[in-house]
């Protein structure tokens, strides 16, 4: 119970603050009347749903597979390999990025694309200098076994493996 009233915290301060109160303060301060085709604003709610959708699987994650929140405070246990973490290694930051240029689509508000790109720059310095350091020390070579066979930041898809088989049978 612990670690899922966690993980809901930090969904309210991490991702709440950064595709919701973050953006909307960008929209006030510097926002724009433009309005975008349908098709456009479309993508955009397709984004915010799938980016959405991808930081409950996280959380979801963190509380049964990592046995710990995405916060400092109390972090994950284990080394998550599953779902959305199989595909891509911060798929909560690349979840909150894709939130936040859908909501520059659907809203028709250039200034959350330059917002999106800042988040993106801040954590990847962030993982960079501390997360992922600090993620070798503690799980060693699992996570740079993990490092090596998943990318950081662009998904790239698993597919189903069958038997290999190095020659054609006769």
């Amino acid at each position: 119970m612990r670690t899922v009233v966690g993980n809901l915290t930090f969904a309210l301060v991490g991702p709440g603050l950064e595709a919701v109160v973050g953006p909307y303060l960008l929209v006030r301060v510097a926002g724009s009347d433009l309005d975008w085709p349908f098709a456009v604003r479309a993508l955009g709610v397709l984004l915010i749903v799938l980016g959405v959708a991808v930081l409950l699987d996280v959380f979801r994650r963190f509380a049964r597979e990592g046995r710990g929140t995405p916060s400092p405070a109390a972090p994950a246990r284990d080394l998550m390999r599953g779902g959305v973490f199989g595909v891509v290694r911060h798929p909560m930051y690349v979840a909150t990025a894709t939130i936040v240029v859908g909501e520059a689509l659907a809203f028709a508000q250039p200034v959350l694309l330059v917002g999106a790109a800042a988040y993106l720059a801040a954590m990847a310095t962030l993982s960079a200098l501390v997360e992922e350091p600090m993620l070798a020390r503690r799980h060693g070579p699992a996570f740079e076994a993990y490092r090596r066979e998943v990318p950081g930041w662009i998904p790239r898809p698993r597919w189903p493996r069958g038997p290999r088989r190095t020659r054609p049978r006769p």
